[in-house]
């Protein structure tokens, strides 16, 4: 009965049920009205014989009222529905065509009173988190980075001197309701064509969104309404950035594709220009949040250049949501090989500064990779605890099953909203601190 379509109606929060006890009051009022205008008539008027039948005069009284209720309230009824059908339809999309109204007006209803969560990342990492959280809560913000320069991105950002599209179109592609044919359309990548190839739709429509509206922050919001997105999409930055990182050998690599195809171990990562200016609508977002999640998504290339951004994290270290770190579930050749979750935090608190984190989502759910892959699970038993201070540790199956170098977004989106709720098991840090620490940093433990 619960899982009724007609009792969806009826759940709290659709505010429905107050309206249909009106018509009910006012529909009962009217039939009082008319039935003592019947009665006066009855008395006063001789009636040919015929109505003795079509008054169902040969029923009892009781019977016959129950007779004219019950058609009465399946007249009602087929009445609300049909019109109600008949003013949503425009503006109803469900993303499912087998979901009726009442069910999609409930999401709507419900989402819109979600908790405000912003995500920050890029590439594929950002759009499996959005994927899954926006069947959670429709004030999403992703807060993107737009650092590639590779690709149909790259190729893009040297001709008409925009910001990198790449991910944001992912962005919105997840985030999307429109019909799943949009949806595949505007993901479509030229295979074939002089100065085509290599592009896709979603780029070129942004690039040109952004050539009729002058802005290439209209263009994203003026995309996003087209496909109907759920959510807020923003750059981390309008300023045109370089990504550039410092070797374990001590060698410069500029731009975040090299960075990608050279393949070093990285030890220090930077943004040219250093002081570019956060997006306002970003930093006013993260302030605003109710939860803050970082990753998953290429550490170096995805995650990292979103907190080089000077305004962002200092909005991270003042903002009183909680800040979670999503960790990767596999390492990434070039760029992470060998690393576990304690190698993954201590690179974003190197690159931050600390107490910028509050909990972080590990995958508990290990399993050995196929060598092809050049990639290994990130493994949480690491012996050095002191990266883990002050964090609450949640260890979860994240992990997708079909491609275990991938998140499963419905599972993350779930593990997430579990730690924002507090429903999850926290772990404690690895190991004890040792005792001979320094005093300032055992108060500091003890905080």
């Amino acid at each position: 009965m619960r899982n009724h379509r007609l009792l969806t109606w009826l759940y709290p929060g659709m505010h429905i049920k107050r309206w249909l006890l009106l018509l009910v009051i006012g529909m009962s009022l009217l039939s009082l009205g008319v039935a003592y205008l019947l009665r006066e008539a009855y008395l006063t008027y001789d009636f040919p014989g015929a109505a003795w039948y079509l008054t169902l005069q040969f029923i009892p009284r009781w019977g016959r009222g129950a007779i004219f209720v019950l058609a009465a309230l399946g007249a009602v009824c087929l009445a609300f529905w049909k019109l109600n059908a008949s003013l949503l339809y425009a503006f109803m999309r469900p993303a499912d065509e087998k979901r009726d109204m009442a069910r999609s007006l409930y999401a709507r209803r419900v989402l819109s009173r979600g908790p405000r969560i912003v995500a920050m990342g890029g590439g594929t990492g950002l759009s499996v988190l959005l994927r899954g959280l926006k069947e959670y809560s429709s004030n999403l913000t992703a807060i993107v980075t737009v650092a590639d320069d590779g690709g149909s991105s790259g190729r893009l950002r040297q001709e008409f001197n925009v910001v990198a599209p790449g991910d944001i179109r992912q962005c919105i592609a997840a985030l999307a309701e429109s019909e799943p044919l949009m949806t595949r359309l505007f993901q479509y990548r030229f295979q074939t064509g002089d100065g085509l190839e290599g592009h896709s739709f979603g780029n070129l429509f942004i690039v040109a969104m952004a050539s009729v509206t002058g802005s290439f922050e209209t263009a994203v919001h003026e995309v996003g309404r087209v496909l109907n997105v759920r959510g807020a999409i923003l750059p981390s930055t309008v300023v045109d950035v370089t990504l550039s990182a410092r070797t374990q050998d001590g060698e410069l690599v500029h731009g975040e594709h090299t960075i990608t195809e050279q393949g070093a171990c990285i030890r220090e990562l930077y943004l040219n220009p250093p002081h570019a200016e956060a997006h306002p609508d970003a930093v006013r977002a993260i302030l605003d949040a109710d939860l803050v999640v970082i990753g998953p998504g290429s550490l170096y290339t995805s995650v990292l250049p979103n907190l080089l951004v000077e305004d962002l994290r200092q909005a991270l270290l003042a903002t009183s949501a909680q800040r979670l770190f999503v960790c990767n579930v596999a390492t990434e050749h070039g760029e992470t090989d060998e690393f576990g979750v304690a190698e993954h935090i201590e690179a974003v608190l190197r690159h931050t500064a600390p107490g910028i984190l509050d909990a972080v989502v590990a995958n508990d759910n290990i399993a050995s990779l196929p060598e092809a892959w050049r990639s290994d699970p990130v493994a949480l038993a690491q012996p050095d605890a002191r990266v883990f201070r002050d964090l609450r540790v949640v260890q979860a199956d994240v992990v997708a099953d079909a491609n275990r170098y991938r998140h499963d977004f419905t599972k993350l989106a779930a593990t997430v909203l579990d730690v924002y709720h507090g429903r999850e098991n926290g772990a404690p840090a690895p190991a004890a601190l040792p005792a001979n620490e320094p005093a300032e940093e055992a108060v500091l433990a003890a905080r």
